[in-house]
């Protein structure tokens, strides 16, 4: 190349700025497309930057969220772990003993044909006459106040019951078990019965009896709602409140022994204490001397030799046979 050439030539830094901008200054067109992707680069950084801040944001916050429902849940247990199991008082084997009747049905609502025994249990013979050689005979009660059967027992049954513990011919207890919880359209009538009962035997335990069978006798159908927690403590209180009327009716209003009479139902589903592998089964059943009557629920006369039988069974047991002595022989 000759020294001409080399001068006309354009050097490299002049060609770059042709490219840019023209003689007049103005950016040309490869020069506006770098401003354009430098600015969108900008742009992307901005926004990524934001992006990155919200994030963190957001995860300090779900921390924060869950950190709060954790000591929430924590207190929660706590206090549950804390709270002792309220179980009312004087149950044997989750059941409550009948130790006096004043009247049979006293402050109870009943119609003309409950109030009027029948002739049959009129007529019916009594286990009395093994009272002063035997042990009275023990009669158990698993009641679910919705359960049409246990209603029909207890009328039937009701004047000889009487007579009975009056008497000191038979010891009874009745284990509130809550069997229909699902048949009182959502309400849990059954749990919420037991409950007051449970309620009546731990504040004012004179009334249980009646209590018990104004329950049956006032009964529900099934499948409708019941009573609520007020009437029931409404119905408590009209067949005597006890000592403390007041914790009664809190008690009751505030279902305070459901979880035990939850709890004891699926303990006797389990397998009910001192008899021959028993267990509930339906929601109303009778146990005399450890065995489970199978007759009518509404015969009291079948009941009660029933309980006349099972008396009888256990005097035998206890009684210890006499030896009878060898005869001389005679010469």
């Amino acid at each position: 190349m000759s020294s001409d050439d080399s001068t006309n030539a354009p050097s490299t830094g002049d060609s770059a700025s042709s490219e840019i901008t023209s003689t007049g200054g103005t950016p040309t067109a490869a020069g506006r497309r770098e401003a354009v992707r430098e600015k969108a680069q900008q742009v992307q950084v901005r926004q990524s930057r934001a992006r990155m801040v919200r994030s963190a944001a957001w995860i300090t916050g779900a921390v924060v969220v869950v950190a709060a429902v954790a000591i929430v849940v924590g207190m929660t247990v706590g206090r549950a772990a804390s709270k002792p199991q309220l179980s009312p008082d004087g149950t044997d084997h989750d059941g409550f003993v009948v130790t006096s009747i004043s009247s049979a049905g006293s402050g109870a609502v009943t119609s003309p044909d409950d109030a009027t025994p029948s002739a049959a249990a009129e007529a019916t013979p009594t286990p009395s006459t093994t009272a002063s050689t035997a042990a009275p005979v023990q009669i158990h009660v698993y009641v679910d106040y919705l359960s049409p059967s246990a209603r029909e027992w207890q009328l039937a049954n009701e004047s000889n019951l009487s007579s009975w513990v009056a008497e000191g011919a038979a010891t009874l207890t009745y284990h509130p078990v809550a069997m229909l919880t699902a048949k009182s359209n959502g309400t849990k009538y059954s749990l919420r019965a037991a409950s007051a009962a449970a309620c009546v035997a731990t504040y004012a335990p004179a009334s249980f009896f009646q209590f018990n069978s104004d329950l049956l006798k006032r009964q529900p159908a099934v499948d409708s709602d019941g009573f609520s927690d007020k009437d029931l403590a409404d119905i408590a209180s009209a067949n005597g409140t006890g000592d403390e009327p007041k914790k009664l009716r809190e008690c009751i209003e505030t279902e305070t022994y459901a979880s035990w009479a939850k709890a004891a139902t699926e303990r006797a589903v389990a397998g009910i204490e001192g008899t021959d592998a028993l267990s509930l089964t339906g929601n109303a059943m009778v146990l005399v001397n450890g065995q489970a009557y199978q007759g009518e629920m509404t015969d009291p006369a079948e009941f009660s030799q029933f309980v006349l039988t099972s008396a009888s069974g256990k005097s035998a047991k206890n009684q210890t046979p006499t030896p009878t002595p060898t005869p001389s022989v005679t010469p």
